[in-house]
């Protein structure tokens, strides 16, 4: 049997109701340091959210934790959105598991015939990143997220990694980019 994407999730992402009350929770148990950025819905091409053209908006966090990427998104706007079909307003909790995948095409027909629906896809303008949140929620109690690989975005990642490395505190919130 394939082993699922590449075998290696790559992010842990929660929603969050406040995205500097949950970054100051993470800093003080020694994650950092996080770098923020707001996503207009410009930012992504070709959105869906449950097969219909959808926008997506939110501010976000990224710090890392070994290995494993954290991201804090706090949704914003008024519109449906993936975060929501899983943690409700008011609330924070996880959300999901990020995995970099070289055929996002195949990976989701293998979730959608196992009975998954796809709750989002979408591209990161100027990157030619594809994304997909496929609804695993059912039975893992969380969403997936595929991603394509993307130089960009993996340098983007690389640089929140390498900020982490013998991090002595000082400047724990940063902007991304």
């Amino acid at each position: 049997m394939k082993q699922f994407a590449s075998g290696h999730a790559m992010q842990s992402a929660w929603v969050v109701d406040d995205l500097d009350t949950a970054v100051d929770a993470w800093l003080k148990v020694g994650i950092g340091p996080f770098f923020y950025v707001e996503y207009a819905p410009d930012l992504f091409e070709e959105s869906t959210y449950r097969g219909s053209p959808s926008p997506i908006s939110m501010k976000i966090a990224l710090a890392q934790a070994g290995d494993m990427q954290i991201e804090l998104i706090e949704p914003t706007g008024d519109q449906a959105n993936i975060y929501r079909d899983t943690v409700p307003e008011g609330k924070t909790a996880f959300h999901h598991l990020c995995y970099w995948t070289d055929d996002i095409d195949g990976e989701i027909a293998s979730l959608v015939a196992q009975g998954y629906e796809v709750a989002a896809t979408g591209v990161v303008a100027g990157s030619g990143a594809t994304f997909a949140y496929v609804d695993t929620s059912p039975v893992l109690g969380h969403m997936t997220e595929l991603l394509t690989y993307s130089d960009d975005i993996k340098g983007l990642f690389d640089m929140v990694a390498a900020a982490s490395i013998d991090w002595d505190g000082s400047d724990p919130k940063r902007p991304l980019g």
